[in-house]
């Protein structure tokens, strides 16, 4: 009986396999050919203006200057005349009304777009001018319009939070002008950081090389997952290190484009760092998260009460996991939107009502922030690896500081020390200790007796920089 079973088991082991490999597509051109309508090739075209400058055969007042420039005046110097510039990328389709999304860095700055479309088999080539719908230099997407006699072959968005490293997909657009062409590989990381506040980029192993950027990276169902932007490289070509910036960051950026022409990300209004260990255990948090507010500016935050040392642990009903994650979110949140955010503020959590402003206004709105020098050593004192000082009259004015800004001047870093290692600098400003004001030296001598009563190990201060505020946590033990 047991030998019956298992000959059983065994014939449908076998037939499952049989199955198994009936149903894997044995080839990728049933889904290239599919989706290919959709990609085109971008074309870019730049007026650049002609030599200005001095000749570039002989040197600048070298007496035979005049002979050479009546020499090629007379046999024309095309090199002084404005000439064009092209340059070459990739983008797709997102509607049968042609829309077609790219990299913002394809078309910058051009005065003619010229998009390529697939051209089939034994199809004639087609091309159409297109013009800027809007761009997003954060994310660096750009949405553009074509039109078209009939409607266009488009492919649709996926979720490429659904994507899993060691998924395969598939690259498409136009490498090192070659015309269309596609690559295959798998996912090889996900929520990698390049640059920009936003950025959350899928690395992937397929080849990916100049004139690629804005084309489009499939998964196996045919859904645009990713838009390919960057490669990492030492020699400008493919070593099977690429990156696409998500699609469920590129399809809200495309959405703004498509509706208002320019992106409108949410705006908290404040200035934030990560919580460190030492940081947590200085402000009494169980364990390191969130983010922690080192200025409150003129701004919705302000206006709804949330103080600098507020630690934000949650948005708008969401747990915030660092700085990077929030700074996202509240980017993706509409402007105008109500929102709670729970924070830990002197032991406790509280939970503040905000409404929030557009980031791009408040960016517009910035002013540079003041420099700064190094400050005399007045009333000095050794502490916590510093050489620190009151503010005076003189010590603001050299600071750029406004006439009532308190606190204690850094004077001297004792290069050995923690302040050192953790950044503090000649000319920083220390405004709180143990989220407390501080204005003279025994005000931060007490915060220190204060934590230390309370077991703390280590101190947060709040130390200002050209204005820009940080938290840094210094042991007691120093």
């Amino acid at each position: 009986m047991r030998l019956a079973w298992l000959a059983l088991l065994t014939m449908l082991f076998v037939l499952m396999q049989v199955v198994s490999a009936q149903a894997r597509q044995d080839s990728l051109a049933p889904l290239a050919e599919r989706i290919s309508p959709a990609v085109v090739n971008i074309t870019t075209t730049t007026l650049v203006e002609g030599r200005t400058g001095p000749l570039g055969i002989v040197p600048e007042g070298s007496p035979f200057e005049d002979f050479f420039r009546e020499f090629q005046e007379r046999n024309g110097d095309d090199e002084n005349r404005p000439r064009r510039s092209n340059a070459l990328g990739s983008g797709f389709v997102i509607s049968e009304d042609g829309f077609i999304v790219t990299n913002n860095h394809v078309i910058a700055e051009a005065d003619e777009i010229l998009v390529e479309f697939f051209p089939g088999d034994g199809q004639p080539k087609k091309e159409l001018p297109a013009k800027v719908i809007g761009t997003d230099e954060k994310t660096d997407i750009a949405l553009l319009k074509v039109e078209a006699e009939g409607p266009l072959k488009f492919v649709k968005f996926g979720d490429s939070d659904t994507a899993r490293v060691g998924d395969w997909v598939i690259a498409m657009g136009n490498p090192l002008g070659q015309g269309f062409s596609v690559s295959a590989g798998i996912v090889s990381a996900r929520n990698r950081e390049l640059s920009g506040s936003y950025d959350d980029y899928i690395q992937t192993d397929a080849a990916i090389n100049r004139g690629n950027s804005g084309g489009p990276l499939f998964n196996m169902d045919g859904q645009v997952i990713g838009v390919n932007t960057a490669i990492l490289s030492p020699n400008g070509g493919s070593i099977g290190i690429g990156f696409s910036m998500a699609s469920n960051v590129v399809v809200k950026v495309v959405e703004q484009l498509r509706e208002f022409g320019e992106t409108r990300r949410g705006w908290l209004g404040v200035r934030i760092q990560d919580v460190t260990e030492d940081m947590a255990e200085a402000m009494g948090l169980e364990k390191p998260g969130g983010a922690l507010i080192s200025d409150v500016p003129e701004g919705p935050a302000k206006e709804a009460g949330l103080l600098a040392g507020d630690v934000i642990l949650s948005f708008d009903g969401v747990e915030v996991a660092d700085t990077r994650a929030l700074v996202r979110q509240v980017g993706e949140t509409t402007v105008g939107k109500s929102v709670r955010v729970v924070v830990y503020r002197e032991g406790g959590t509280q939970t503040v009502l905000v409404t929030l402003g557009r980031r791009e206004d408040a960016e517009r709105a910035e002013t540079e922030a003041p420099s700064t020098s190094e400050a005399p050593a007045e009333a000095e004192k050794d502490i916590l690896g510093l050489t620190i000082a009151p503010l005076t009259d003189k010590v603001r004015s050299e600071l750029g500081l406004d006439g009532d800004a308190t606190g204690l001047v850094v004077t001297k870093v004792d290069e050995a020390s923690e302040a050192f290692t953790k950044g503090l600098r000649v000319g920083d400003v220390i405004t709180e200790a143990g989220q407390q004001k501080v204005e003279t030296i025994a005000d931060l001598e007490s915060r220190m007796e204060e934590a230390k009563e309370a077991g703390r190990k280590s101190l947060l201060l709040l130390v200002r920089r050209g204005g820009e505020p940080r938290f840094v946590a210094l042991s007691l033990s120093e």
